[in-house]
């Protein structure tokens, strides 16, 4: 439970009664809870969702169902489900509407599960609904190692484009190289404008990290590019020259996945569905290179804060 608005220090573990589920709802035993950027920004009150304390974050589950509401339908205990919820999830059980829930096929465990549905439905959203990235082009991903980077990399690959992933350190470069990209940037010691330029330019960037980043990643774009902004883990918004845009005919496209899934249900399920698939094709391999116990959160989202956290880390309450 956050408890105060003080980051990661403001999380202590506390016992309350299993819940109970009301007409509509079902009740998951969480097998995992995968960690995302937006549960660090909850903690010091910085999201735009701003639950009062005390209230437990996380927003991506994954377990079993154990009980239903009244008269609930179309669902059964012992399913194997995943759902994403506004926040609660980092907990031993949760009792949520079963609009939620999306069954979890056997090809995928549910440690994977519980980091599949943010940051590969995030980066599908973005890369083909909103970015229309084509097979060939070029794709420049920023943050590439994060969750959301990680998941873009392998999804271009997947679509068949050419993918450049930057990161800042080695180690995130060969995981990043291990999981599609062909070409790497540095971009804690190289020139990202003239590194991206190097290899022809892009296509299409990636950005969730924005910062002092946003402008020479824009800079490397094609002319009719597509800059896909997702979010600003650097902790500034860019200001970004407006004539870059029109000297290069090139999109600026915001990309806000989790409001456009509750808009558009149905085409969420599509994109689900097709992700689905190619994860049990082998195209998709979520990394997750963490698992930490339920009283250990704090821990969890501090390696987020400092920028350790290669692709997925997820809480086990068990």
């Amino acid at each position: 439970m956050v408890t105060e608005f003080t980051g990661p220090e403001g999380i202590s573990v506390q016992e309350l009664a299993d819940p109970t589920p009301k007409k509509g709802q079902v009740v998951v035993k969480v097998a995992a809870a995968g960690v995302n950027f937006p549960d660090l920004l909850m903690t010091r009150d910085m999201y735009q969702l701003k639950p009062p304390p005390p209230f437990a974050c996380g927003g991506e589950i994954a377990g079993e169902i154990i009980a239903l509401g009244e008269g609930l339908e179309g669902w059964e205990v012992g399913e194997r489900v995943m759902a994403l919820l506004p926040f609660g999830g980092f907990a031993t059980h949760v009792a949520l509407s079963a609009r939620q829930l999306v069954r979890v096929p056997d090809t995928m465990d549910l440690e994977t599960a519980a980091a599949f549905a943010f940051t590969y439905g995030t980066s599908y959203h973005a890369l083909v609904d909103r970015g229309a990235l084509a097979t060939e082009e070029r794709l420049l991903v920023l943050g590439a190692a994060g969750g959301v980077g990680l998941a873009a990399v392998e999804i271009g690959a997947a679509l068949g484009a050419e993918v450049v992933a930057a990161a800042s350190t080695d180690e995130k470069l060969a995981l990043c190289r291990a999981h599609g990209a062909k070409h790497t940037i540095r971009y804690d010691r190289d020139d990202l404008k003239k590194a991206a330029k190097a290899v022809g330019g892009v296509d299409v960037v990636y950005d969730p990290v924005g910062g002092d980043l946003a402008e020479p990643a824009l800079r490397s774009l094609q002319p009719g590019g597509r800059h896909l902004v997702i979010g600003f883990a650097a902790g500034s918004i860019p200001a970004v020259r407006w004539n870059l845009a029109l000297l290069k005919e090139c999109s600026i496209v915001g990309v806000a996945w989790g409001a456009w899934a509750m808009r558009h249900p149905d085409a969420h399920a599509a994109n689900m569905a097709a992700l689905f698939r190619l994860h049990a094709d082998g195209a998709l391999r979520p990394h997750v290179s963490e698992r930490y116990a339920l009283d250990e959160t704090a821990d969890a989202l501090r390696a987020m804060d400092e920028r350790k956290v290669l692709g997925k880390v997820v809480i086990v309450p068990g």
